[in-house]
């Protein structure tokens, strides 16, 4: 328990809201995602062990960021007096725009819950996005140092039924069955 609780605080969520990062990908509590609290009996029950992954993101509008920059060009020329912005002075205006905006803009949580069940040594991920996954299975190792394998009919016949290597052979030449025509 004391080495769960190490990893989550040791990668806990942070907040980004006051940050011109775009991402952030950390953990949360179950019961309580946007306070992380690794406290308490909170985390555990019987023998699973429960707590979620967020991931929080801002994204800014195009047309915002096309607004912001059309209203800085019309400053900068205006203060300046010249009629046109260099090709760099246009890159450097739309970068500190993102970056004004970055700071100014929330970001929007996105919460997948997981359930370990450390007897068995299985890990239920509610998600099948490909990019919680894969965020998940980066998290987990620098976490905890396991790495999770992702169970879909293939894994679970080669891990569970004890094939030999020519069954393995056999299964790695199976292509999937259309059904419709």
């Amino acid at each position: 328990m004391e080495t769960l609780v190490a990893g989550l605080k040791k990668n806990a969520i942070r907040e980004i809201d006051e940050d011109p990062a775009d991402k952030v990908v950390g953990w949360t509590s179950f019961e309580k995602p946007y306070q992380p609290d690794f406290e308490g009996n909170s985390l555990s029950i019987g023998t699973h062990w429960i707590f979620s992954l967020r991931i929080d993101k801002k994204k800014i509008p195009l047309k915002v960021v096309q607004k912001m920059c059309a209203q800085e060009t019309v400053r900068k020329l205006t203060e300046s007096g010249r009629e046109f912005l260099s090709r760099n002075e246009k890159k450097l205006l739309r970068e500190n725009v993102i970056s004004t905006l970055s700071l100014r803009i929330p970001a929007t949580p996105n919460i997948y819950d997981l359930i370990w069940n450390y007897e068995n040594a299985c890990v239920l991920f509610l998600s099948n996005l490909k990019e919680a996954n894969e965020e998940l299975e980066t998290l987990f190792a620098k976490s905890f140092k396991l790495t999770l394998i992702r169970l879909f009919p293939y894994t679970m016949a080669d891990l569970n039924v004890g094939l030999t290597d020519a069954d393995r052979d056999v299964l790695s030449t199976l292509t999937p069955t259309r059904f419709n025509e």
